[in-house]
């Protein structure tokens, strides 16, 4: 008997979980390989969890999630000035990654096409195979900073073609969309008749002072928008699985209807909990955001010292450098220097093949953690000349 079905025989190992788990065979290696924050969960989030512990407030929540939530989503995130009916076009659920799935298996039948950014984070692909779509792959550059160009998207577009993801600022890349370009792919949108699928989870994390336009703000897109976003990586609650989705109630009806069926509802008091986040946690984002600053300057400067080419980031806390000059293909690399040197990064291959040539390195981590890799990266390079 042949219990695992056909397409679960094709599912393969993430190269970042990849290389997360070999690191961990090993002694003293420097890993800035995961996108997680290294800093707490500010204490009023935690309070507020534990407040709701206090009061028992540990049973299941409606399946969309308790409603004085998705009115906070509603009314004090970045969306409230999209008036979002917290009753009809919001739902809960456990991480961003929780609501991608949900999106994905009542939006896709068998042959559907989502354009997806190439270099990107590779669960967006993963995801969309497994549930029988078609992931067209969006090629990107160095020198537009992997910015997807609305003419390379057009050209892509078939009559199959049902959505297209974007994830600004991006992962690995930490580039950001400009303005001018949504708007250009707002328009693309509407005179294809696209949903536009936004990942929004890094949107908090800019360093140039100005904060990311949502593409369903642009005229026309509210209405064929689905806005994904979570409490991971703005509030460090990775491990409290908080997401949620925001759009049409034509969509988000029948991913409650699934989630009944599945994870019921997201977790409890960690509803509570990201509801003080929304609420009171601006100067906690601020303190954060300033962290990763100095990181993202340290771990740039350093890099390009070192001769590993390497434009700026302007969002999320990762940055892409280019390992061309070592003559190495990203995963030899990535091989070469855990082995070597004890530091663990992620081929950009992983992400597609617009990745090859580089590696994506998180500076979610202490300075002291990265001057060290900094020098590891360094007395690598020289070993190799």
């Amino acid at each position: 008997m042949e219990w695992i079905n056909e397409k679960a025989k094709t599912l393969k190992q993430g190269a970042i979980r990849a290389m997360f788990d070999r690191a961990n065979t090993m002694t003293g290696v420097i890993s800035l390989g995961i996108g997680e924050p290294d800093m707490p969960t500010p204490k009023l989030v935690c309070e507020a969890c534990k407040e709701a512990l206090d009061k028992g407030i540990t049973h299941y929540t409606p399946n969309a999630g308790t409603l004085s939530f998705r009115q906070a989503i509603a009314e004090k995130s970045y969306l409230k000035d999209l008036h979002y009916d917290p009753k009809t076009e919001i739902i809960i659920t456990n991480g961003g990654m929780g609501a991608l799935s949900l999106l994905f298996l009542v939006l896709l039948n068998k042959g559907d096409e989502i354009l997806i950014q190439d270099p990107q984070w590779l669960n967006y692909v993963a995801q969309v195979v497994y549930c029988d779509g078609t992931a067209v792959r969006v090629p990107t550059d160095l020198e537009h900073n992997f910015e997807m160009q609305p003419e390379t998207i057009e050209k892509l577009i078939t009559p199959h073609t049902k959505a297209l993801m974007i994830n600004t600022p991006n992962n690995p890349t930490g580039s950001v969309m400009t303005r001018e370009t949504l708007a250009k792919i707002a328009e693309l949108a509407v005179k294809h008749d696209l949903l536009v699928i936004s990942d929004d989870v890094y949107n908090t994390l800019l360093y140039a002072g100005e904060e990311a336009p949502c593409i369903a703000s642009f005229p026309g897109m509210k209405e064929r928008t689905i806005v994904i976003n979570g409490f991971s990586k703005t509030y460090a609650m990775t491990g409290w699985r908080m997401g949620y989705a925001a759009g049409p109630k034509e969509i988000i009806s029948p991913m409650t209807k699934l989630h009944q069926y599945g994870i019921m509802s997201a977790p409890t008091m960690s509803q509570y909990a990201a509801i003080e986040a929304l609420k009171n946690g601006d100067d906690d984002i601020a303190e954060m955001r300033d962290q990763y600053d100095m990181r993202r300057r340290l771990i740039v400067d350093g890099l390009n010292r070192l001769g590993l080419t390497c434009f700026e980031p302007e969002g999320a806390f990762y940055v892409f450098p280019s390992i061309q000059s070592t003559g190495m293909t990203s995963d030899e690399f990535c091989e070469r220097l855990i082995y070597d040197k004890h530091v663990a990064v992620v081929p950009g291959s992983a992400f597609g093949a617009c990745g090859e040539g580089f590696v994506r390195i998180s500076y979610a981590y202490s300075i002291k953690h990265l001057a060290e890799a900094l020098n590891r990266i360094g007395a690598f390079l020289k070993e190799l000349k």
